[in-house]
């Protein structure tokens, strides 16, 4: 029966029913992927907690290569050191299925979330009627077990017509991946479609766009002295920093999406002192990779218009996430999509504009020219909440149902 419906798929694409033995498949694997879940909830791996980190990636790891794929756990290549990297993070799991045919696929997804240990007491895993309740399953563990369950009905159904199916999740998502980054980006060149695996959000669309987030830091050191004796003999960083504050404010671009705003400032220690130091940092936010770089650059060059020509000025700019922009190849994949659901009776929306935050799927991109497909996931509500993240049990099997058929008909290159 697999056989035949393999032969059938090759004559077509998107139909009006769904592929009955992939679709069946998909119902089965749906207990398992709760269980799945409770496994991988059940493990707090927070982004600095590195022994949760290294129980949950072997997991992962062993769960992977019992699915017959060569597995590894990888040290960062590289780190990209922000203000908030810890000395340590997280080793990679990466996983790959060679196959024989020509499209190389990646799935990607991540184990850590943003609690801190101790709290899953509180929120262990549990299942209420359609929703699965527990610490870090919308955000992102649901994620990974879509993606190992997703990779089971492959198996179970013999399908290897990909060249190579790489999966890759990382534990310092939550801390903007400064040691993912790196890997999100190497292997994210090589693929024909990656598909990232966060959650498809209430109504469980697929997003081709998300946010760039940065972080601006500024710095001011002037001279202390006397307040009320001798302010004179002083440089006074707090004016200095008021001063570059509200002539860097002019560069935000709220009409194409250029985002700075000042949101956190420091200066001096005591009223009678001229402030010898002072410091401000800003959130910053982009729809286009090259919007940041010419925004770190007119940092720089702004910084150089000084109020106190005493004073010494710095600034840093932190790329924490870049953006991630639609592209025809990844509209072109989302549309193929959209006729899968269609097969099953569900509509699929796609959003092609951003609207919040940042993922790994922009680092995936920024040197890829295959599509990059976000909110693969399972819909859920509440993540980085303290009282009710959740999944919708009942988009399990629609997603598993998606991801199987996207990557077989990705792989046998009926995607036009």
């Amino acid at each position: 029966m697999l056989a035949a419906a393999l032969l059938a798929l090759g004559a077509q694409s998107a139909l009006a029913a769904p592929q009955a033995p992939f679709y069946d498949m998909a119902q089965q694997e749906k207990a398992g992927l709760i269980d799945t879940m409770r496994d991988l909830v059940s493990i707090e791996s927070g982004s600095k907690d590195l022994e949760g980190l290294a129980r949950i990636a072997a997991l992962i790891r062993d769960r992977l290569a019992a699915l017959g794929g060569k597995v590894e756990l990888l040290d960062a290549p590289e780190v990209y050191r922000m203000d908030d990297t810890p000395e340590k993070i997280g080793q990679v799991v990466h996983a790959e299925f060679k196959g024989t045919g020509k499209r190389k696929i990646m799935l990607i997804a991540h184990m850590d979330t943003v609690y801190l240990r101790g709290m899953l007491k509180d929120q262990p895993f549990r299942v209420d009627g359609n929703k699965a309740y527990g610490l870090g399953i919308a955000d992102d563990k649901q994620g990974i077990a879509t993606i190992l369950h997703t990779i089971a009905i492959l198996q179970k159904a013999g399908f290897k017509d990909y060249d190579t199916l790489t999966v890759l999740i990382n534990g310092d998502e939550e801390i903007s991946s400064p040691g993912g980054r790196s890997l999100h980006t190497k292997y994210g060149a090589e693929q024909d479609v990656v598909l990232s695996f966060e959650g498809g959000g209430a109504d469980g669309q697929l997003r081709l766009a998300t946010s760039g987030i940065g972080a601006a830091y500024l710095d001011v050191v002037g001279k202390s002295s006397h307040a009320g004796a001798a302010p004179e003999k002083g440089v006074n960083a707090l004016y200095e920093l008021s001063h570059q504050l509200l002539q860097l404010d002019k560069l935000s671009q709220p009409e194409r999406g250029l985002k700075l705003n000042w949101t956190v400032a420091q200066a001096g220690t005591n009223r009678n002192v001229i402030p010898a130091t002072a410091s401000a940092q800003a959130d910053a936010r982009a729809l286009k990779v090259s919007d940041f770089e010419q925004l770190q650059q007119r940092l720089n060059d702004g910084i150089r218009k000084q109020m106190i020509p005493e004073a010494k000025v710095s600034v840093k700019f932190e790329m924490r996430r870049p953006p991630l922009e639609a592209t025809p190849a990844s509209r072109k994949v989302s549309a193929y999509a959209r006729g899968i659901y269609e097969e099953i009776g569900l509509p699929l929306k796609v959003a092609e504009v951003a609207t919040g935050g940042g993922t790994d799927a922009a680092f995936a991109a920024l040197k890829s020219k295959g599509a990059v497909i976000e909110g693969m996931g399972l819909s859920g509500f509440g993540a980085h909440s303290n009282d009710a993240e959740y999944v919708l049990l009942d988009t399990i099997v629609p997603r598993l149902y998606l991801t199987t058929r996207l990557i077989m008909d990705v792989a046998q290159d009926k995607v036009k």
